[in-house]
């Protein structure tokens, strides 16, 4: 993906960008109310303001090529071209889900579309990220790897470890940091002593790049060139993509940590709003199309839900499937 903005684009190409955006935006909020309502037990934790990563960084990668996500990995799940309907009947729990119905919001993999899984566990995707660049590297598949990760997980010692394994092995890697200010409720300013955790890319001799992670088109053409210098055998990149979730952490974050003034200014910058607004004055669409993809949108998370109501939940005995233990 050499664009580097929406005009380069085919209008069929831009409005199915804005679907994606849409779709995943769509998708989170209908989850939060039903996991208000009690329809999906526990809790979520909402990738709503950050699509805008997952779509601009799928953009850039082939069909083939794989991606490791997080915690917050719905959006990185649909970008990558997951269904709605297996995403939807895992958080309810059933047998139609990714994970058979036992894995829920936080265990989600469909290596048919190149998803290697998410994860709990904060900077517990990024050494498995690498692991699977290594593999590429041995098989010679000319796949590149997109890992995604949050501010928080860049003070965790599997960060700066993968990195260095990387850089020193040249694997066709591209880290992608989500950083959206907050590690759960504690700013990134109070825990890290530089600005920009690009800045980090040179302790291990690769190239460190900063983003509007709010704009998709400004994330495609960052993450497009580190995708070719990767599969091209340069080695890794480490991506920045500065962005913010309007919500909080998980379900049950009121964030008293942070302003109304804060989040209204990041509101003013909805990766979906700024590309409706580019679409328009560029002529990629109508106004009455742009409406008529926020209905599709919203059509496909409808049939979803019914898809995950009427789905049966796993039989009993299904309970050990897949579940190993040593002696």
């Amino acid at each position: 993906m050499s664009a580097a903005t929406a005009s380069s684009l085919s209008p069929a190409e831009a409005r199915r960008v804005l679907y994606q955006l849409s779709l995943a935006r769509a998708f989170e909020e209908r989850v939060l109310k039903l996991v208000s309502d009690g329809s999906i037990r526990g809790t979520t934790h909402p990738y709503v303001g950050q699509e805008a990563v997952a779509v601009g960084t799928c953009l850039a990668l082939r069909p083939d090529d794989l991606v490791i996500s997080t915690h917050r990995g719905h959006g990185h799940l649909l970008a990558k071209g997951g269904d709605p309907k297996r995403l939807m009947a895992e958080l309810f729990g059933k047998a139609a889900g990714y994970g058979g119905g036992k894995g829920g919001t936080q265990h989600l993999a469909d290596f048919s579309i190149g998803h290697l899984g998410s994860n709990g566990v904060t900077g517990g995707g990024i050494p498995i990220g690498t692991g699977a660049a290594l593999s590429v590297q041995m098989r010679g598949t000319g796949q590149v790897v997109a890992i995604f990760f949050g501010d928080g997980a860049t003070n965790q010692g599997t960060f700066h470890e993968s990195l260095n394994l990387a850089s020193v092995w040249r694997l066709p890697a591209v880290y992608v940091c989500e950083n959206n200010l907050y590690a759960m409720s504690t700013p990134f300013r109070d825990v890290c002593a530089i600005e920009h955790i690009a800045e980090r890319a040179a302790a291990y001799g690769i190239p460190g790049v900063q983003v509007d992670g709010m704009d998709v088109m400004a994330v495609a053409a960052v993450v497009s060139p580190a995708v070719e210098r990767a599969r091209s055998g340069r080695g890794p990149t480490l991506i920045e993509c500065k962005t913010y979730r309007f919500l909080g952490h998980s379900k049950s974050d009121q964030r008293v940590y942070r302003s109304k003034e804060e989040e209204a200014a990041w509101r003013e910058r909805d990766p979906i709003a700024r590309l409706r607004a580019t679409l328009l004055e560029q002529g990629l669409a109508t106004a009455a199309e742009l409406d008529a993809i926020a209905r599709e949108a919203l059509a496909a998370v409808d049939d979803a839900v019914s898809f995950a109501q009427r789905s049966p939940f796993p039989e009993p005995d299904a309970l050990t499937a897949g579940v190993f233990t040593d002696g």
